[in-house]
């Protein structure tokens, strides 16, 4: 006698009956037969039968997700970028944390800014180290000497150094210019004797002549010890001056510093001799 599971196969159950009377398992793989009762739940999500269900489905997945905001329909996804690329510039941080440290340690160390300031009363022997690395008394005590020199060695060392400042306003005003860095924000516009570049900060013009004449000084004038200390001592004197009244960055002051450095090497590449002096001035008269 046939079993009554036999009468109503695959109801509940996913087998089938056989013509022989014994059940096998249905194929899962295999289409089901017509005249067969429907296929049970599991076969309807294995197949994906319902259209509804398979599109929440396909819309659910993480790589639709990832994929479905950035990829218009029908196309596949763009390729990932390279991890490096989505990440910040290395450089990009690194200046960006300079320029934070240099800003900082700029406000700590202007101490003269002000009269109210923590060292304020420094302040007028700051200005007047100020003075003594502006370009003006540099460049009228420069001629004085060329003037008044007698020997043709000194005329030669005054002629030098006179061009060499000449130079340096040149350079400063162009790297100024070019750069165009406001000055720092504690700082009051009473220097001496500016012009429309002054405004700038970025690099120190007084760093600049203070390295370049710093170098100069110490090659071609006969200095004792001490008076070498001095003139080293000035130097560095000048570019501390500008942090500490506030007219200019630590950067600024590095930067100068390195750029009349090399400013010195230029003026002994041109070096010029008074017979050169008077040869150019023969031909252009």
């Amino acid at each position: 006698m046939p079993s009554p599971k036999a009468k109503n196969p695959g109801r509940g159950s996913p087998v089938l009956g056989g013509a022989n009377g014994r059940y096998e398992f249905m194929s899962l793989t295999k289409p089901l037969n017509r005249s067969s009762a429907p296929p049970p739940p599991l076969l309807l999500q294995r197949q994906g039968s319902d259209p509804t269900t398979a599109r929440l489905r396909v819309s659910e997945s993480p790589t639709r997700r990832r994929g479905s905001g950035s990829s218009p329909a029908g196309q596949p996804p763009p390729p990932e970028e390279d991890g490096i690329r989505l990440n910040p510039s290395f450089a990009r941080v690194a200046l960006s944390s300079l320029l934070a440290i240099d800003l900082w340690m700029s406000k700590r160390l202007g101490v003269c800014a002000c009269e109210d300031s923590a060292w304020g009363s420094v302040r007028p022997l700051m200005k007047l180290i100020e003075v003594s690395g502006h370009g003006i008394p540099w460049l009228a005590g420069a001629a004085y000497c060329l003037y008044k020199s007698d020997s043709p060695a000194g005329q030669e060392v005054m002629l030098n150094l006179l061009m060499g400042l000449l130079l340096d306003l040149i350079l400063v005003a162009i790297v100024k210019a070019s750069v165009r860095r406001r000055r720092p924000a504690h700082n009051r516009m009473d220097m001496f004797a500016t012009f429309s570049v002054d405004r700038y900060s970025f690099p120190s013009g007084h760093a600049t002549r203070a390295a370049m004449c710093g170098r100069f000084l110490l090659a071609h004038l006969v200095l004792a010890a001490p008076l070498r200390v001095l003139v080293l001592l000035w130097a560095g004197l000048v570019g501390l001056s500008r942090v500490m009244l506030g007219r200019h960055n630590v950067t600024d002051v590095v930067f100068g510093f390195g750029m009349g450095y090399c400013q010195y090497n230029l003026v002994e590449m041109l070096w010029l001799s008074p017979q050169t002096l008077q040869g150019l001035l023969g031909h252009l008269a």
